[in-house]
Formats: C-alpha cells, structure tokens, sequence
C-alpha cells in the first residue's frame, strides 16, 4: 500500500473542517437567496450572515458592526491601506499655507509606515501607492492629485520590528501604520501591545501641540490626533494567540478563514466604527452599499456561515491545539538536527508561533528540496504561498540580514491538526534517504 502523502505547508491553507462544510451546505441550494433581499428567503440568508457576524465579531472582543467581510485577506488589506488614504482625503481636512485653505492630504503627503516583512498584498499595494507619488500630476489649483510616502520599518535578525525607528519615523504626516501580527514565512510574532502604546503616546503628544497651520475642514469635526490609525493583519495569529482588538488596542485587523479549517474566497476586516463612527476609512468597491458601504457586493453567504463556524471550533481548540502542535514542533526540530547538525533555525524560537519552523538546509536551494520532497510525498514550502511559484529568494530572511545561501536555501515547514507524529518521523526518515 502506497504511503498516504504528508501535508507540512498549513501557513498557506488548511483543509476545510468537516463541521464547517456541513454548516455551509444548505446555503448553497437550501437558503440560497440574496441576503439583501426583503422576502422571507432573503431575511433567512440575512439572518444567518448577521449570525456569522456577531459569532466572529465576540472571538475578537468587538461589536458586530465592525465586522466587514471581503473576498479575501488580501482585499481587506487593500480596503484598509487604500481606504484610509480615500478617507484621509475626503475628510476635508485643511492646511493653511501663504494664506490658501488647500486639503492636507493633497499639499502634504501622507506618511504610511509598514514593517519590512508584512505579506505582499500590503507591500504591494504600499508600493502601487508610492508610484502614485513619482506620478502625480497637477490640477488646476495646483493640488497634487495622488501621492503617499512609504517607511519601511526594518527587522532584526529575529524578524522583530525596530521600535526604536518607529519612533523615530512618526510625524504629522503619518496616517496609518500597518505591522503584521504574525510573519507568515517565519512565524515571529510582533510586539503590537507596544506599537499600540507608542502610537497611542504619539496621538496624546500631537493633541497636547497647537499647530497653528493644521485646521479642521469637516463636516464631521473628526480631530487630526486620530491619526495615525493602527493596522494589523492577523491572518497567522488567530488560530494560535488571543486577537482581543481592544486588547491589542488596533484600529483595524485582518482575518482569513482558510488559514483557520475555513473555506477559502472570504476574509474580514475588524474596523473600529465604533470610536470613529466609519469615518475614517472609506470603500474601494463601491455599489449596492452592503457591508455598512464600506465593501459593496452581495454577500457571499456560505462562505460567511463557514468562517463563522471555523472560528468558533478554532475558540474550543486554540489551546489545546497550541499545545500539541508545539510538542510536535520539537520533536520534529529534534530529529531534524539529528540526521544534519548543520541545519539552522531562521527566526526567534521564543517569539514564535508554535506551529512554525523555517529551516536553512547548508548546500542545498530551496527550490531543488521542493521538489525533491514534493516527489518523496510531502509538501512543504520555500516561503509565501503567495510568491512561491517564482522561486524567488526569501525577502523575509533578506529583510532579517540573512546571508543569500540561507535565503535561498531554506523551507518553511508548518503543522496541522492533522499533523501526527508518525508523519513527523516518516518526514525525518525521507530526508535523511535524500541525504538533505
């Protein structure tokens, strides 16, 4: 009987719970209408989003309005770094130059600080919006139409964000900073209870400053010192650390269901409406108005049961689970440094997920031990899902000052529910019949 294959790349996607495809089946041919329509089918699909909502919304210590579901993490990272920049602008805010009443956020750039190590869907759009920058024209008032200026906070060799250049790179001009959670390569967990309090200590010293060319423009009066707003994606923390929003004291936060035994096609975006009333962030999809008009669209109603119901199994496991696979985590390392000593850890052991190892494998490319496990059974991965298929080198570990043989050589390696220890010891036994 052929060897069933090992499934090691749980950061990239988890197989669907079967408690959470049995919740999703009847909303596919059962209570299939559009949520937002008015008859009684329609009420039912409504009822059961608003359900999935609130259900969401309490594993994260929010209020279910501030809850906005997307089609994925990746959109509600855009909806949050774009949206914010759109709110920015619309607010009205005015600056007074040589005596002209011209808006903020057309005189001045705003200023949005990512770490250096976020996902790619935060870089990339960071760096969509700064070509905006270098691009901008204009009008005939000679207001800038487009522009933001990027900081790129570095890591140090743990993968843990510089706080003291944080501090240093806050000005008026700052709008929002986005630091992930949880590295989805390296599994480092950043410190976000302090960026909360250096943030929060920036706000009360700017409020406490009367600058006489900042003026408020707005219908809403919303005050300058809200900025800058706090994101963070937590896409890899959820399953494993408590992402309590008031806690954590964000303004927004990322979640996706397929990282969490949920389908995949829906993630969320916490917003913090209830202190700034929405305001503060405007959509990028625009239409029907659905999800209190921040993300139009009809909802995808299966999908919003299911991530629901995953997040509610992954509260019962979230430590039991934490426990087992960190257990299983160090049996694995163990064995590992047994058939090669050479191997080294990429990341902080301490500061880490507990599911996560990224290993340096000396003489070999990551894309060469791919295959070769691929071939073997087993799936694992050189990094990001995301931009694995390029094959390119980690910029993760360049961002950690990791030598280039290490950032090319090296896999990430993330366990399951399904994870059992047996696998573990095949795993072990494979590379060490490849000689790896």
């Amino acid at each position: 009987m052929k060897d069933k294959r090992i499934y090691l790349d749980y950061a990239a996607s988890t197989p669907v719970d079967p408690a959470v495809k049995k919740a999703m089946d009847p909303y596919f041919s059962e209570t299939f209408a559009n949520a937002g329509a008015l008859h009684w089918q329609g009420q039912q699909a409504s009822a059961a989003v608003f359900k999935s909502r609130d259900t969401i919304a309490k594993a994260i210590g929010a209020q279910y309005n501030e809850v906005i579901f997307t089609g994925s993490a990746t959109e509600a990272n855009n909806l949050v770094l774009r949206g914010v920049l759109r709110g920015f602008r619309v607010q009205g805010l005015g600056f007074s130059e040589k005596k002209q009443k011209i808006p903020i956020g057309y005189t001045l750039h705003p200023r949005i600080i990512v770490s250096s190590v976020e996902h790619e869907s935060v870089l990339e759009t960071c760096r969509d919006l700064a070509a905006s920058l270098k691009e901008a024209s204009l009008d005939p008032e000679g207001r800038e139409k487009e522009g933001v200026e990027v900081i790129y906070i570095p890591v140090n060799r743990d993968g843990i964000i510089d706080l003291k250049k944080l501090k240093a790179v806050l000005n008026e001009r700052t709008i929002l900073v986005s630091i992930m959670y949880v590295n989805n390569e390296v599994g480092t967990i950043q410190p976000i209870s302090k960026i909360t309090k250096i943030i929060s200590d920036f706000r009360n010293r700017k409020s406490q400053i009367t600058n006489s060319k900042i003026q408020i423009k707005s219908n809403y009066q919303l005050p300058i010192t809200n900025y800058p707003l706090f994101h963070t994606d937590a896409v890899q923390a959820i399953q494993y650390l408590d992402c309590n929003v008031d806690e954590l004291g964000v303004d927004f936060m990322t979640l996706s269901a397929h990282k969490i035994y949920g389908p995949k096609g829906i993630g969320a975006l916490y917003v913090k409406n209830q202190k700034f009333g929405g305001d503060l962030i405007a959509p990028i999809i625009t239409g029907g108005g659905q999800e209190y008009s921040l993300r139009s669209g009809t909802e995808n109603t299966p999908s919003i049961v299911g991530f629901a119901k995953a997040v509610e199994i992954n509260e019962k496991l979230k430590n039991s689970e934490a426990k087992r696979v960190r257990t299983l985590r160090e049996y694995l390392l163990k064995g590992l440094k047994k058939i090669n000593p050479k191997i080294m850890l990429n990341g902080s052991m301490k500061e880490r997920i507990p599911n996560n190892l990224n290993i340096y494998f000396p003489g070999h490319l990551a894309a060469d031990l791919l295959i070769k496990l691929d071939l073997a059974g087993v799936a694992v991965s050189p990094g990001a899902a995301c931009s694995a298929r390029a094959m390119r080198s980690s910029y993760v570990l360049e961002a950690m000052g990791l030598p280039h043989q290490r950032c090319v050589g090296s896999l990430r390696i993330t366990l399951g529910r399904q994870t059992k220890k047996g696998e573990l010891e095949r795993f072990v036994r494979i590379l060490k019949q490849a000689s790896i």
